[in-house]
């Protein structure tokens, strides 16, 4: 699937950074210059309609093509199998014109899932199963799964029901064979800002996206149908923006706390990364207070 390069020649180049680390814009200027096309990894900029709040940044992409942007309607849940799926379509796609894949954005999971190759499967819901499991106690359904996954480590999976018997049913899928997985040679460049030099970008943007409407682009959904309970699982914009439509915040309240929650968030994708890093990604740094363009294009020379 995807159009091959010779050995070790990159054919997917990946830019990561943290949230307002400028690594749309760098990007952007990369694909111009290498004949690329971006395949966005942010888990909302999949939703059409979330612009502002989600920072589509759609005009500094100008003249270049983009994909898996405004492919899903707002209120649908877009999970990281979907995006698997169609990132592999995007690559095979781009791959096979003879274009530079170019992966863009700070969505840990979905990063490491190309990076690292994970071997997702759709598993359909087992009607006959969830009959087997109604009986059971939270109890017996606990070692039921512990029996069929025992590398379990995700604790949530054990605290609700419904949860822990699709778990099992994850667990003991007996599915067909994986489909063949792309041959991809990542090159990996990270973007990274000192800390206050972050934080004083965030709240910047945060400020720019107030101004340009985001209080308005919430309104807007929830008029179109979305339901405010939505707007807990769309990101922290759309979290705070929401509490204070509905009254439960006051504008200032709404502005400290979301500016605050980004800060923590920016500390998680770093972290993120740096647990990338540990499982064996490369990732070569440039410094987004210098010239990123020029780090960026002196680490590719002689690359593609």
């Amino acid at each position: 699937m995807g159009g091959s390069a010779a050995p070790g020649t990159p054919n997917l180049l990946v830019i990561l950074g943290a949230t307002a680390s400028g690594k749309t814009r760098l990007g952007v200027e990369l694909a111009r210059r290498f004949h690329g096309e971006i395949i966005s990894a942010d888990s909302r900029q999949v939703y059409r309609g979330m612009d502002i709040g989600t920072g589509k940044d759609l005009h500094e992409y100008q003249e270049i093509p983009y994909h898996l942007i405004d492919v899903a309607p707002p209120g649908h849940e877009f999970n990281l199998f979907q995006f698997q799926r169609l990132f592999l379509d995007s690559f095979s796609d781009i791959s096979g014109r003879g274009r530079l894949a170019v992966l863009v954005g700070g969505s840990g999971m979905y990063l490491d899932c190309v990076l690292r190759g994970y071997r997702l499967v759709e598993v359909p819901e087992h009607p006959a199963l969830r009959r087997e499991l109604a009986p059971l106690s939270m109890t017996e359904l606990a070692e039921r799964l512990a029996r069929a996954n025992p590398r379990l480590h995700n604790s949530t999976d054990l605290t609700e029901r419904s949860r822990l018997e699709r778990a099992i049913e994850i667990a003991e899928y007996q599915g067909g064979d994986d489909e063949p997985w792309p041959e991809i040679t990542p090159f990996t460049i990270g973007i990274r800002w000192e800390r206050a030099q972050l934080r004083e970008r965030i709240t910047k943007r945060l400020k720019e996206r107030l101004e340009a409407g985001m209080i308005e682009e919430v309104q807007r959904l929830h008029d179109a149908g979305t339901g405010w309970d939505k707007f807990e699982f769309y990101g922290l914009e759309y979290r705070y923006v929401a509490r204070y439509l509905k009254g439960e915040l006051s504008k200032n309240d709404m502005f400290q706390k979301l500016n605050a929650a980004i800060h923590d968030f920016a500390k998680k994708q770093e972290n993120w990364f740096k647990r990338m890093q540990s499982h064996g990604t490369v990732i070569h740094w440039v410094e987004g207070a210098g010239d990123p363009l020029s780090e960026s294009l002196e680490l590719m020379q002689n690359l593609l």
